[in-house]
């Protein structure tokens, strides 16, 4: 049996409260799945501004409806200290994922970023550091790599941030190892690189590229590419992330106050990932689609590539899903 197995089998022998905060989001609906289908008591927060209801339709369709029971929905906005106080009592573990993602969105608007992933973040932390809570995992991002073009990324070389959303992710690692030196509050930060699986929004300005491309596809509308597509990514199957989380949730004292890279440790070119869902997709229909390359958007990273060694070692993280595994799981 592999590790994740025996610490799942732990889980639904004692039962533990967990808090996820966006749950109605692509990463926190996923969570939520996972979680309920193991037997936990999950509470979970969202404001609704960029999460959907119908994600949370979809997980209470595809469990058990006892199990649904086990889950509590709180609508509303972490920049409340109030909610944030009241979400998380009784809780024993945290998993937080709201925030208000992408790059560009940050650009256009950096102070809703700010607000959102700043002051919430420190909010949430702030509570519970003061309800003592055991376990606090939050969602950070490759974007704090900057302008650090060397892959792989180590955690522990970082470049000069390009953008407002890669400094209020960074603010968030900063806030928590203060909280730690400080306050003696662990926690643990999880670096996402480029996360892909169902209930993951295509549409909208600031869609993620692989479910925008599909999207795309199966419309046999035209691919629009950012630069001259050798632009690379770590691409990440989001069930890869759920077993990341849920390691850090029960992670030994040892792996708290770090961040951890969690992607496939591979990188591969927009060009390449075009290639390969359009084979997929072909497989059972006809895609014409073409890629258009447009101007390099405003601070993108050009490569991305990272090294889970750390998170290997200390987390016992082992993704088991390869980018086209999870593409095929994602397009079937």
């Amino acid at each position: 049996m592999d590790y994740f197995s025996s610490v799942c089998q732990s889980l639904e022998r004692e039962p533990r409260r967990w808090l996820i905060t966006g749950v109605a989001g692509f990463i926190g609906s996923h969570l939520l799945q996972t979680l309920l289908e193991l037997k936990q008591s999950v509470v979970g927060l969202d404001n609704l501004s960029t999460g959907k209801l119908s994600n949370l339709d979809l997980v209470k369709d595809s469990i058990d409806s006892e199990l649904w029971k086990n889950f509590n929905f709180i609508e509303g906005d972490i920049t409340s200290y109030h909610t944030c106080q009241k979400s998380i009592q009784t809780i024993d573990y945290v998993l937080h994922q709201a925030a208000l993602g992408s790059v560009p969105r940050s650009i256009t608007s950096p102070l809703d970023t700010h607000t959102a992933n700043c002051n919430g973040f420190l909010n949430l932390l702030h509570a519970a550091k003061e309800a003592n809570i055991s376990s606090f995992t939050y969602a950070s991002s490759s974007a704090v790599y900057g302008d650090h073009n060397e892959p792989p990324k180590v955690e522990n070389i970082i470049g000069n941030s390009l953008s407002p959303y890669a400094v209020s992710k960074y603010t968030n690692e900063l806030y928590a190892s203060v909280f730690s030196q400080c306050y003696n509050f662990d926690s643990i930060g999880l670096r996402y690189f480029n996360v892909f699986g169902s209930r993951q929004d295509p549409e909208g300005a600031y869609a993620a590229v692989v479910p925008r491309w599909e999207l795309a596809m199966r419309s046999n509308q035209d691919i629009y590419i950012f630069g001259d597509g050798e632009t690379t990514r770590d691409f990440c199957f989001i069930d890869n992330v759920v077993q990341a989380n849920i390691l850090s949730a029960v992670a030994k004292n040892e792996a708290k106050n770090q961040v951890y890279n969690i992607a496939l440790g591979n990188q591969t070119s927009l060009n390449a990932l075009f290639t390969m869902m359009k084979n997929i997709l072909n497989e059972n229909s006809k895609i014409n689609t073409k890629a258009i390359y447009e101007d390099f958007r405003e601070g993108d990273i050009r490569h991305s590539n990272a090294d889970i060694t750390k998170a290997k070692l200390l987390l016992h993280y082992d993704p088991q899903y390869t980018l086209e595994q999870g593409l095929r799981l994602m397009l079937s």
